[in-house]
């Protein structure tokens, strides 16, 4: 008997929302999959998916036009409503010839930076006329949901026009004091890069990023910071330091130098997030949070970037945090055990001592 695909994966979706998970997995020669406080959980009573129904699967959540894009391209990144209950991030693919889908749930309400636990600071981030700031680490450690906070206490605290652009749209702002548009690559525009170049035309105080994929976006994302709007992104890069070495390096040597210059004139800030899973269960936040001080500045311009991580670690008076002293302090209040904090510390020994004084 033919499997229920719409039913089935109807269930799925409930079972995530309900679980207080964040991803579904679906991939020919397993069993629906969940990713639930960062592990991979099989649902044990779904029966292992086939290839013909993973590609049912694939082809359940896709529009006609996404489609035909997606057999075209081999893979496609896209929004998803499901029955108005939530929003899913998806990313259909194909591996080894046979289809497979991710999807990420996008919670409805934005939390706000007090409700994520962020440092104090990202409110006078928040506040600034004009600048870069960016949110980085590894995929699945809450970029978007930090971006979307600051984003939405902009909206809500003065009268501005905000433009994103998004690959896919994630979260749904409500226009408060702010105008929110929000653009998606593929919908709205054919890439990050064209709506970058088009989006001073467009009268904006506010720009988000979803993500630089490449020079051209970082370039033109830069420039817009220096002409005078706040200007926030994401880069899949591990600390502070990394992001900066990651972003002058997708340069020519010979653009680099010039590169240097605009970052140091336009960067406000460098947060870096990991989710650590709690002793009784869900995931706690611990941050590193560079502050574009005259000190950092200095060496991004004379291309000293080794030092950055000194600065950060003996600059806490204002407001920077190391990722270690951010571990220590949640082992310390009994959130997270050593042995997690360990290992997703860059530097296990200093993280010891921290946690011993």
């Amino acid at each position: 008997m033919a499997r229920d695909i719409k039913q089935e994966l109807e269930e799925l979706l409930h079972a995530v929302i309900d679980r207080g998970g964040s991803d579904v997995h679906i991939s020919v020669g397993r069993k629906p999959t969940l990713r639930i406080d960062g592990v991979l959980v099989r649902v044990e009573e779904k029966d292992v998916i086939g290839e013909n129904d993973a590609e049912r699967f694939v082809m359940e959540i896709l529009t006609e036009d996404q489609r035909v894009r997606f057999l075209e391209n081999k893979e496609l990144d896209f929004s998803y409503n499901f029955n108005d209950i939530a929003r899913f991030r998806v990313n259909v693919f194909m591996q080894r010839g046979r289809f497979a889908a991710a999807m990420r749930l996008i919670p409805t309400a934005i939390r706000t930076l007090d409700e994520l636990g962020h440092p104090p600071i990202l409110h006078t981030i928040a506040k600034m006329s004009q600048g870069f700031f960016l949110v980085v680490g590894p995929s699945g450690q809450g970029k978007s949901t930090t971006l979307a906070a600051m984003i939405d206490e902009v909206n809500h605290q003065r009268p501005c026009h905000i433009i994103t652009i998004e690959d896919p749209i994630e979260y749904l702002f409500n226009n408060d004091k702010a105008i929110v548009d929000q653009r998606e690559v593929g919908q709205d525009t054919k890439s990050f890069n064209n709506a970058l170049r088009s989006v001073l035309r467009q009268d904006p105080d506010v720009i988000m990023v979803g993500e630089m994929r490449d020079p051209e976006t970082i370039s033109a994302a830069i420039t817009a910071a220096e002409t005078g709007h706040l200007v926030f992104s994401t880069l899949h890069t591990n600390n502070a330091a990394q992001t900066i070495d990651r972003i002058i390096d997708s340069f020519p040597p010979a653009q680099q130098n010039q590169i240097r210059a605009q970052l140091s004139g336009t960067l406000l800030g460098v947060l870096s997030r990991r989710l650590i899973p709690r002793a009784g269960g869900g995931r706690s936040a611990a941050f590193e949070l560079l502050i574009a001080n005259p000190a950092i500045k200095n060496l991004i311009r004379e291309n000293k970037t080794h030092q950055i991580d000194l600065v950060i670690e003996t600059s806490a008076e204002e407001g920077m945090i190391s990722l270690n002293r951010s571990l220590a302090l949640l082992v310390k209040k009994g959130e997270i055990s050593y042995e997690e904090a360990a290992v997703h510390s860059m530097n296990p020994s200093e993280l010891r001592i921290l946690v011993s004084r």
